[in-house]
């Protein structure tokens, strides 16, 4: 019996030097109780690309106006692949649209997010990385 794979889009929202975190709720089946950033599954027949735009659209209420050309992370554990995305322009304010996935919408800074219960740990590097904050002053 082969494993599904879990082909999963996610959008970091990049807003100056803070992100957009949501904190998945306690009784979700998969990553409870940790902060993740927002996205979803890719359906059959779609890109990557379009299911990051209905996922953002779906969760949060923006239409996605601008995204970096390539991802900014790949990720798998096990059957999930994930792939994350920089979007640093949109249209609307964020709001969480999905009460029972995530119980807390935050934007959070490089700092900020290195205390937080992380879906992935990995998330700590890239906040500061798409923000500039490990970036050297001029």
């Amino acid at each position: 019996m082969t494993a599904r794979v879990h082909h999963v889009v996610a959008g970091v929202l990049v807003r100056g030097d803070r992100v957009l975190l949501g904190h998945r709720s306690p009784a979700r089946r998969w990553y409870p109780d940790v902060w993740d950033l927002p996205g979803g599954h890719v359906e059959p027949g779609e890109d990557e690309r379009t299911a990051l735009a209905r996922e953002l659209r779906e969760e949060v209420g923006v239409v996605v106006a601008r995204v970096d050309a390539d991802p900014v992370a790949r990720l798998e554990d096990g059957e999930l692949h994930l792939v994350l995305y920089a979007v640093r322009a949109w249209e609307g304010e964020p709001r969480n649209l999905q009460p029972a996935e995530h119980d807390e919408l935050r934007w959070v800074s490089a700092a900020e997010v290195r205390g937080l219960a992380l879906a992935d740990p990995s998330y700590a590097d890239l906040v500061e990385r798409v923000t500039g904050a490990g970036a050297p002053a001029d």
